[in-house]
């Protein structure tokens, strides 16, 4: 079987379709990431002129450590919330890129598989074993293959959950230290 020149142009223009619409997703995560900078920025820009202007109101040094404790609780919950925003960002990024490259893997996959039974029909006389040995080292292939999707997915699983424990709990002790400061 080989490819006509119709099949190899609908290739290129998938191809080519994909790659404009990763691009485009990208775009749409550096975007989402500028705004959250600037908004990020222009809320550090605001808090340090309001934190200024209640620094230069202080009249002892007691009201100037309270005022300064008064600000850890804040900036941390802040911190955290720019974090998951920023993973928020990445992860669907990353996802719609893995979900491209599934749906091409699985349309090379498809095409592959097409390839490897035309070839199997049209193979010459005593050459089955070949053709058998062929196809069981595809689909050991794709069963490698998609056990490396499936350890991949998990990993990726475990490692947002850890990301959002571990945010909670740095979250939660400085609520609890800040409350007991008070």
């Amino acid at each position: 079987m080989s490819l006509t020149p119709d099949q190899i142009l609908s290739a290129h223009k998938a191809n080519v379709e994909t790659l404009f619409g990763l691009t485009t997703k990208a775009f749409e995560g550096v975007e989402k990431l500028v705004e959250l900078n600037v908004t990020a920025s222009r809320a550090a820009l605001n808090e340090a002129a309001q934190h200024t202007q209640a620094v230069l109101s202080v009249k002892d040094a007691q009201e100037l450590l309270a005022l300064q404790a008064s600000l850890f609780q804040p900036l941390a919950e802040k911190t955290a919330s720019y974090s998951r925003h920023l993973y928020d960002i990445a992860s669907t990024t990353t996802t719609e890129f893995g979900k491209a490259f599934e749906t091409q893997v699985t349309e090379a996959r498809k095409n592959f598989n097409a390839l490897l039974e035309s070839t199997a029909k049209n193979a010459p006389a005593g050459s089955e074993s070949a053709v058998a040995i062929m196809k069981n080292a595809v689909s050991a292939a794709n069963s490698a293959f998609e056990s490396v999707q499936k350890a991949v997915k998990q990993a990726s699983d475990l490692a947002e959950t850890n990301f959002n424990t571990v945010t909670n709990t740095a979250t939660e002790a400085v609520k609890t230290t800040g409350n007991a400061k008070r």
